[in-house]
């Protein structure tokens, strides 16, 4: 049994109520598919929490970090400029700012094993194409994803849980045994940690047993995040407000 969790975006209190209810299913190892940073504002508190991840992936936002902000908009692109700020402090030890941007820098964009994929967006664009449910519509476009999927894919980037075939788009329900068999080829978004988009504030991660995977949505401190973003001025107060939403 494996914990598969993706877009912490930096929100610690979210990441630290998934990590012990992780811990009450015997889980062998946790995956991370990225986004461990922006938007939120405990970016190093993260970080060094998923240097202990046996698997973690990088994200866009990684990418942001290391590179550019592409194609992010403005609230994004200035959360990303605090967070290199945080990551470049230099009253924090010299050694642990060289371990955390060695870390960052040597996240790999996909893991496969057998004929199970894990990525950030898709497997065509591992770190940046996002899958929504709407595109299901698109039957080029998703067969040109599938076409590079053995088996399985895990991802996230959309923080919209879901579960994709070449046809179609399947909204999982909570806490349920989903048999993954039954699908010649599934692509499996495991939703998000610390800003899901999907109407529930709840984080979001799931289960894998190597046949089957189960939803998990956990409540955290939601406040606590809120007030340390709105204490934060060069992180927009929308950024706050939208955790509450879950949008």
């Amino acid at each position: 049994m494996e914990a598969i969790i993706s877009d912490i975006h930096a929100n610690l209190p979210a990441l630290e109520a998934v990590l012990r209810d992780v811990e009450r299913f015997g889980v062998r190892r946790v995956v991370c598919l990225g986004d461990i940073i922006g938007y939120g504002p405990f970016p190093l508190e993260c970080v060094d929490l998923a240097m202990g991840f046996e698997i973690c992936l990088r994200g866009n936002h990684e990418d942001a970090v290391l590179f550019e902000p592409v194609g992010f908009n403005v609230r994004a692109e200035e959360a990303i400029h605090w967070t290199l700020k945080q990551l470049n402090d230099r009253s924090v030890d010299r050694n642990l700012r060289r371990a955390r941007w060695n870390f960052l820098g040597d996240l790999k964009t996909s893991h496969s094993e057998g004929d199970v994929l894990y990525v950030h967006g898709t497997p065509r664009e591992p770190t940046r194409e996002y899958l929504f449910p709407k595109d299901v519509t698109d039957s080029e476009r998703m067969e040109s994803i599938f076409a590079r999927i053995k088996r399985i894919c895990f991802c996230g980037h959309t923080h919209i849980a879901g579960i994709f075939t070449p046809k179609g788009v399947v909204t999982p329900p909570v806490d349920r045994r989903i048999d993954l068999t039954g699908f010649e080829k599934v692509m499996v978004n495991v939703g998000a940690v610390g800003q899901p988009r999907d109407g529930d504030w709840r984080a979001c991660y799931i289960l894998f047993d190597g046949n089957s995977v189960v939803y998990r949505r956990v409540p955290y401190d939601i406040e606590r995040t809120v007030n340390a973003i709105l204490a934060t001025p060069e992180l927009d107060n929308y950024l706050a407000e939208r955790l509450r939403r879950g949008t």
